[in-house]
């Protein structure tokens, strides 16, 4: 009887090592491979970075002159590359303009400047979309740095917050006079 537990124990340990052997292997070639190179995260900022709009007078579902404050607070932020890199703001006033709640909802397009805590900027160009998951309202901003620190980087900025006083406004049961949500943003090189 011990022989074939001999064996077994023989086998199991070959095959361990094999296993083993194969597990490294293929971890050379993943860092090898010219896809894992591809995008390295040059910053991140977590929650609590935040993003508050705020619209006077507030937004109904009938189009109406609406003037708005969009403010983003980036904080904590980590980069391996900019190590004193830690947060950043971004805040800008839109002049009124006829809007409606139903404005929320529709895709778009802009232009920003970050002012990182270092004193250097960042200006992204950023497409963006805006859908209700639930009783979430998440807006997600895609695009790229085109100048200042982090320039040809690609970047996302995920805004979630509730939908509460967005969807009652699109049924013309209320209004809209801010939004908030929280914010994650990840800039990563080409």
């Amino acid at each position: 009887m011990p022989k074939p537990l001999k064996t077994l124990t023989r086998f199991g340990y070959r095959l361990a090592t094999l296993l083993m052997a194969a597990c490294v292997l293929s971890g050379a070639v993943l860092l090898a491979s010219p896809a894992s190179a591809a995008g390295v995260l040059d910053v991140t900022c977590t929650p609590p970075s935040s993003a508050t709009s705020t619209y006077s007078p507030p937004l109904t579902n009938t189009p109406q002159p609406s003037s708005s404050t969009v403010s983003f607070q980036f904080g904590p932020c980590v980069s391996l590359s900019q190590p004193a890199l830690t947060s950043g703001t971004y805040t800008r006033t839109n002049p009124a303009r006829p809007r409606s709640c139903l404005d929320l909802l529709s895709s778009s397009s802009g232009t920003f400047t970050i002012t990182w805590n270092t004193g250097q900027t960042s200006t992204l160009s950023v497409n963006v979309t805006t859908t209700i998951a639930g009783a979430a309202l998440v807006v997600t901003q895609t695009g790229t740095v085109t100048s200042g620190l982090f320039t040809g980087d690609t970047v996302v900025i995920t805004q979630t917050g509730p939908a509460d006083d967005v969807l009652l406004c699109t049924a013309g049961l209320g209004t809209v006079s801010s939004i908030y949500g929280l914010v994650t943003l990840e800039i990563t090189s080409v």
